[in-house]
């Protein structure tokens, strides 16, 4: 007898997926007009462009050679002064507008940008494309936080130095602790420094949102100022992100147009409070939110993490948006790992890899389990299901395997689970005891059964012992849930068979409760 599932505790709205398109993809459709529009153009544009950008790099060298000259950027590294910051702030800072303006761009300055001393820290979104680097033309060549291996790259090396950046080193494994302390202390010098100026995002979006920003630009507890960025062009020839047009591409639509727009917005001097001095989250957040209303975008929880999950996903030949997940905020309510999310994806993959748009229909689910559809699957399908659509998708999979299954891999869940087929009680799940419960209880075939029972058996004996039960339900979480599933359904139609007064005498809430806390995420907001 099936039953309807009361659920007596509305499961968290903050675990569902949010009404945010993807913001790691580039969707720009070129229709023919436009593709003939950038080929007529471009014939005369890109060749002259180039000549141009070529002739002002030829002049920028050696100025960016001459002003780093004998200027450390290890050690005791002291900031440029004198004759080395002008040629910075003035000459390269001029350079660097005649470069962006050979390539056709036209810069709108909106608000006022206020020194060192009163916001040691720019903070800069949505960081989109290659081309925003024209944020810190247009700031003043303030310092930047940069891999140290962009400083070996031909010419713009030598660019790079002169904004004294933040190094990051990947083979340094403090390098993050490292990167932070000099944040922290240039941000301190009360303007003996230039300004920080940080894309707290982390990577490049579509604009479509603002995702969660990254906390070293709010650590230090100083006034940051919010600088906002728009390319307002009915052609998007700069969105450079995970999944649409590559760089070259990108580069040489935005050479073939007649010019190409950027308006870049200082928004006033975010001060700090007490209590976001000590929570940089919370300060992020605030900061965050001043800059999504200033551009009329909402605000997601996804990170620079989803981002690589929606690249792993393409890997194993998922749609990418499969890998798409919150994880910030799913990793921090549930305590999860990023290799622990990659591996469930890893398991995602080998059920949906052949479904369209990388969704788990209950036959799928049965498939992989190798059981048919019955009542007790459909239950535990239903509490994977978390919209209530009859499919899965990755978030709601990482979700149900944390929450619901593996909570119930209990050593008493699964010792109980383990009696439900011992019926000799003699601490051995024999083949035939195996076959009867699934096939009276789930009604399991015997060929699917049979493969299902060597995959238990890890030593082949012939039995399953406990330990070799409870080392398949820890990396098979699903099963210990569907027959901890199949036994809530079985005191759930005894409960039913009693009239309503007796069913009250039986604890029926309690039992209600028992159900629903299966589905309730267990965690606070």
């Amino acid at each position: 007898m099936s039953h309807q599932r009361v659920f007596a505790l509305p499961r968290q709205q903050s675990l569902l997926l949010p009404a945010v398109i993807n913001p790691f993809v580039q969707e720009t459709k070129l229709t023919k007009a436009d593709i003939a529009k950038c080929l007529l153009l471009g014939v005369f544009l890109v060749p002259i462009r180039a000549v141009l950008l070529s002739l002002v790099l030829v002049v920028t060298w050696p100025v960016a050679v001459i002003t780093t000259f004998m200027h450390p950027l290890k050690g005791a590294v002291e900031p440029m002064t004198g004759w080395r910051r002008f040629m910075c702030r003035r000459v390269m800072a001029a350079l660097g507008r005649a470069y962006y303006f050979c390539m056709g761009f036209r810069v709108v300055v909106k608000g006022k940008q206020v020194g060192s001393t009163e916001a040691p820290i720019l903070a800069v979104a949505p960081h989109s494309t290659f081309f925003d680097g024209i944020v810190c033309i247009v700031a003043g060549l303030p310092s930047t936080v940069s891999r140290l291996e962009n400083l070996a790259t031909p010419i713009f090396g030598r660019f790079i130095r002169c904004l004294q950046p933040v190094l990051v080193s990947r083979q340094d494994p403090d390098s993050r602790k490292n990167t932070i302390r000099e944040i922290d202390s240039r941000a301190k010098s009360g303007g003996h420094w230039p300004q920080v100026l940080i894309f707290p995002e982390g990577t490049c979006t579509n604009r479509s949102c603002l995702i969660t920003f990254k906390q070293g630009a709010f650590i230090p507890g100083v006034p940051v100022q919010p600088v906002i960025m728009r390319y307002p062009n009915k052609l998007d020839t700069v969105t450079w992100t995970w999944q649409g047009f590559s760089a070259k591409t990108l580069l040489i639509l935005t050479l073939s147009q007649l010019y190409t727009t950027v308006e870049i917005e200082f928004l006033p001097p975010q001060i700090p409070t007490e209590e976001e001095k000590k929570n940089a989250a919370l300060f992020a957040c605030t900061v965050r939110n001043i800059m999504a209303q200033a551009l009329g975008v909402p605000v997601t929880d996804h990170t620079y993490e989803d981002c690589r999950l929606m690249i792993s996903a393409g890997e194993l030949t998922l749609p990418m948006e499969a890998g798409l997940v919150e994880f910030t905020k799913v990793s921090r309510k549930l305590n999860l790992k990023w290799d622990s999310v990659k591996r469930e994806l890893e398991g995602f993959a080998a059920m949906a890899s052949s479904c369209k748009g990388g969704r788990i229909t209950i036959e799928e689910f049965a498939g992989f389990l190798k059981l048919p559809v019955n009542p007790a699957l459909e239950q535990l399908f239903a509490l994977f299901d978390r919209n209530g659509d009859g499919t899965i998708d990755f978030r709601e999979y990482v979700i149900g395997v944390n929450i619901l299954c593996r909570p119930a891999n209990t050593e008493e869940v699964l010792r109980m689970a383990f009696q439900l087929f011992d019926i000799d009680e003699d601490e051995k799940i024999t083949r035939e005891e195996f076959t009867a419960l699934l096939h009276s209880a789930l009604g399991v075939s015997d060929l699917n059964m049979t493969k299902l029972f060597k995959e238990i058996d890890a030593d082949c004996s012939g039995f399953v012992t406990f330990p070799e039960f409870q080392a398949f339900a820890i990396t098979h979480p699903e099963y210990a849930k569907l027959f901890t599933t199949y036994l809530e359904l079985q005191r759930y139609q005894a409960l039913q068979q009693v009239g309503q007064d007796d069913l009250e005498n039986a604890n029926y809430f309690g039992l209600e409760n028992t159900l629903e806390d299966s589905t309730s995420d267990k965690k606070d907001d």
